[in-house]
């Protein structure tokens, strides 16, 4: 199953995050943007809070 799944780069997930935490920008915008799940960058954001 793990054939399927898409991975992303670092730098992907950070320039993604950098797009939710600047104003104006929603996480479903962006996600839809990107091609990748809402709950995944709300995800991604977490994470690099840390």
């Amino acid at each position: 199953m793990d054939k399927n799944r898409k991975k992303y780069s670092s730098n992907f997930k950070e320039d993604a995050v950098k797009r939710i935490t600047e104003p104006g920008y929603k996480i479903t915008e962006t996600a839809r943007n990107l091609g990748v799940n809402a709950t995944m960058l709300g995800c991604w954001k977490h994470e690099l809070e840390d």
